[in-house]
């Protein structure tokens, strides 16, 4: 594995996904990303695609920097009209509750009532992460094929989930 190359194809979608995470640009964690791929670059078994590794590693790499005391430092050191549009109810009423469950539910139950080629491209490309190449490879179809199941999967569940938007 050429670690340079690793690098430089996959740098921009470290950076996405850090940026998305973590809802800003972080070069820390960019960093610790590439020392934790080249630490256990030995240990990549080809499975699965090594860019669905690289892209574990940044979320992991995010994820626990978010549950970091220096994230948290960062979160208490705001300005005083900052804290006030920051501070959120963290009691959820019964009633929230269940508007929660309910809302889960109907998307869960829309997707599950997509058509199978429809409810698969949505599975793989939005909810695992798959590219459109990969889930093109996975599915053995061509890109355009793909594209157009999940353009078409949206499209029906928008209708169908219309009032929740």
């Amino acid at each position: 594995m050429n670690f340079e190359d690793l690098i430089k194809t996959n740098k921009q979608n470290i950076k996405n996904i850090i940026r998305m995470i973590t809802k800003q640009d972080n070069e820390d964690i960019e960093q610790e990303v590439y020392i934790k791929l080249w630490k256990n670059s030995d240990k990549y078994e080809e499975r699965g695609s090594l860019k669905s590794w690289v892209n574990t590693v940044a979320k992991n790499a995010s994820k626990d920097y978010l549950k970091s005391a220096t994230f948290k430092n960062e979160q208490n050191c705001t300005a005083d009209e900052d804290v006030l549009v920051n501070i959120r109810d963290r009691k959820r009423s019964p009633e929230d509750g269940v508007i929660t469950n309910e809302r889960q539910k109907r998307i869960i139950d829309a997707v599950e009532n997509l058509k199978p080629k429809f409810r698969e491209v949505i599975m793989l490309c939005e909810i695992y992460g798959y590219t459109y190449e990969e889930a093109s490879a996975k599915l053995n179809c061509p890109i355009g094929t793909i594209k157009s199941r999940i353009f078409n999967a949206k499209k029906e569940l928008a209708g169908v989930l219309r009032d929740l938007m």
